[in-house]
């Protein structure tokens, strides 16, 4: 399983098309294998679901996403998870994987 997280300042970024990088981790048996950080191309309706399938993505945790890209991902056979609170991506993915993610409000309004 590969999960990506939007990043932004080191930190997982609350607004999802808009971030600096994508942190994937590699998950074998619920535990975090590895970690890849990618630049994405410029954000554009439809790339990053596509460009993150691309990059054998599984999962998405996210701050917020608007419904649009949601459905998007969802079409590429992505899983999301929005109203994950600004923290380190690492954690974010180790907590959701013990299933003590906090989840929170979609962070986009759109």
């Amino acid at each position: 399983m590969t999960v990506a997280v939007p990043v932004s300042e080191g930190k997982l970024s609350p607004h999802f098309g808009h971030c600096e990088q994508f942190a994937l981790f590699a998950v074998e048996d619920r535990n975090v294998s590895g970690r890849r950080d990618l630049t994405p191309p410029p954000h554009e309706p439809g790339v990053l679901p596509r460009w993150l399938k691309e990059q054998g993505v599984d999962l998405v945790i996210a701050g917020g996403m608007g419904q649009r890209a949601q459905s998007l991902f969802q079409q590429e056979g992505i899983q999301v998870v929005c109203g994950a609170s600004s923290q380190d991506p690492g954690e974010a993915v180790r907590t959701y994987l013990s299933g003590d993610l906090e989840i929170g409000d979609n962070a986009c309004d759109h």
